[in-house]
């Protein structure tokens, strides 16, 4: 939420969409809810937060998602929308070894979360074999909090406490489902 947050203002972004994935492409989820759940659990972080929202088109797509085919969709959807993939500089850096990198950025620019100056040089390049590709990104800011879902799904299996790390809803939501309880890997 705090990424979605910085993004949509330091980008003067229209709104940020969250969008959980039905089956990721390169890793299996451990302890997985499935995605209805993990929609909820969105819907219930972004409830009241001005500018952003929740999209369940990769959740209602089954299979394994791929960037490219959710940035051709939304485009599909609306051609005249100007499409802005946010990813943590780790994930931009990873860009030329996913599916159709350069059409990735053809269908919208990469707005990257950076947590230290020279995060930025090592983005550029990795990304400098892409046709047009430094043209494409923008870095925004991000505070330096390290909490992944990773992490509170690791801390939920070992009955640590995840306040504050997740809004109290999803907090909630979690322990009165009994969401994540089997043992995953903390990464």
């Amino acid at each position: 939420m705090l990424c979605a947050q910085e993004a949509l203002a330091a980008l003067a972004l229209d709104r940020v969409l969250l969008m959980p994935v039905h089956t990721p492409p390169h890793k299996e989820l451990q302890a997985d809810p499935g995605p209805e759940a993990r929609v909820e659990l969105c819907r219930l972080a972004v409830a009241g937060a001005a500018g952003i929202e929740v999209s369940t088109l990769e959740a209602e797509r089954p299979g394994r998602s791929y960037t490219v085919d959710t940035l051709r969709a939304l485009h599909d959807a609306d051609p005249g929308n100007e499409l802005t993939f946010i990813a943590g500089a780790d994930q931009a850096c990873g860009l030329p070894a996913w599916r159709e990198p350069a059409a990735v950025l053809e269908l919208a620019e990469l707005g990257v979360a950076e947590r230290e100056a020279r995060r930025r040089d090592d983005v550029r390049e990795a990304l400098s074999a892409l046709p047009g590709a430094l043209e494409r990104v923008r870095f925004f800011a991000m505070p330096r909090i390290d909490v992944s879902s990773s992490l509170v799904r690791a801390r939920v299996a070992e009955g640590r406490p995840i306040r504050w790390l997740v809004p109290d809803a999803v907090a909630r939501a979690i322990d009165e489902r009994g969401l994540y309880r089997e043992t995953v890997e903390a990464r």
